[in-house]
């Protein structure tokens, strides 16, 4: 006999089985959710299980209990297409395809007269405004982006991010299901585009690239000083809380003499557009600024993953996740 559900079972939709689409569905399937996914590509359809199964084990799952089996209920099902999933039944719906906005407006405007009331409705986007991606439909208070950062399954925050019309307590009930399953969520009140993450990133990104560009500093010592000076710090202090260790006054007079000295490019610099147009793109093509081939982009993967793992479980420690 099938086997029957539990009633307080939870489900999610993953829309997308990607890169971030995988780290999603085992963060939902490590905290003991069904997952529906929903996928155009058979080839990635099929590939879910195996990819699935070895995010769980980075997390220190079971996969082979929580991924279930074609003839039991639990676990992972896929669909090439929306209308197909058990919608009566999910409780949040997660959207992870590519950044184009016209496709994540359609399949959003999908999503909303498939969904039941109690769904919410989320966006996995690294750019887009929810808002744009809203924009014009009937239920938008239960809209939000729900932004992870890769690998997802393993890196403990998530943005919630709400627009003018996103409903709050809706995203509070988001941001408690995302603690539920180990997450850390932060609050982003204002649909600003980049959200918290990216625009910090992103202010980082454009200095460390501008001082390449200007021969300032080789790739390889631009990582050394972030990940061996001020990143080293931050893995114990965010930037805030840091320099209430320093002071304030310190940072003030400096930023007076930096700050009007760095960077305020509106676009990449030449070095990235280069890279970009001679393919030069990173693992996608074994070349970016530095050279790849399999084995050292396996032992990378790995020394990457593990580092990770090592630094979740400080974080675990002092209960921050």
């Amino acid at each position: 006999m099938p086997q029957r559900e539990h009633p307080s079972a939870k489900h999610a939709l993953v829309l997308g089985g990607g890169t971030m689409g995988v780290g999603i569905i085992a963060m939902f399937l490590g905290g003991g959710w069904k997952v529906d996914v929903v996928s155009r590509s058979a080839s990635t359809r099929d590939g879910l299980p195996a990819a699935c199964a070895k995010a769980l084990a980075a997390m220190g799952k079971p996969a082979d209990k929580l991924l279930g089996s074609p003839g039991n209920q639990s676990g992972l099902r896929t669909f090439a297409t929306l209308p197909e999933a058990d919608w009566s039944k999910i409780d949040v719906a997660v959207e992870t395809v590519t950044e184009d906005l016209a496709l994540k407006q359609k399949l959003f405007a999908e999503m909303e007269q498939l969904a039941r009331p109690g769904c919410a409705i989320t966006s996995n986007s690294s750019s887009f405004p929810i808002s744009a991606i809203a924009k014009g439909l009937r239920t938008q208070g239960r809209m939000m982006g729900l932004h992870f950062f890769m690998p997802a399954h393993l890196i403990p925050l998530v943005e919630v991010v709400s627009s003018v019309h996103t409903d709050p307590t809706e995203a509070e009930r988001v941001a408690e299901i995302m603690k539920a399953l180990g997450k850390r969520p932060v609050q982003v009140r204002k649909d600003v585009i980049g959200f918290l993450g990216n625009r910090i990133q992103g202010a980082l990104m454009r200095e460390a690239l501008w001082l390449i560009e200007q021969g300032v500093a080789s790739p390889e010592d631009i990582d050394a000083t972030v990940r061996l000076s001020f990143g080293f710090r931050y893995a114990a202090a965010g930037p805030i809380v840091q320099k209430e260790h320093s002071g304030w006054d310190t940072t003030c007079a400096v930023a007076k003499i930096i700050w009007p000295d760095l960077t305020n490019a509106s676009g990449p610099p030449p070095v990235l557009q280069k890279n970009v147009d001679e393919g030069r793109i990173g693992f996608k093509t074994k070349r970016g600024f530095f050279d790849w081939d399999d084995e050292s982009m396996a032992r990378e993967r790995a020394r990457y993953e593990r580092a990770l793992r090592k630094c979740l479980e400080i974080f675990k420690e002092e209960g921050i996740v």
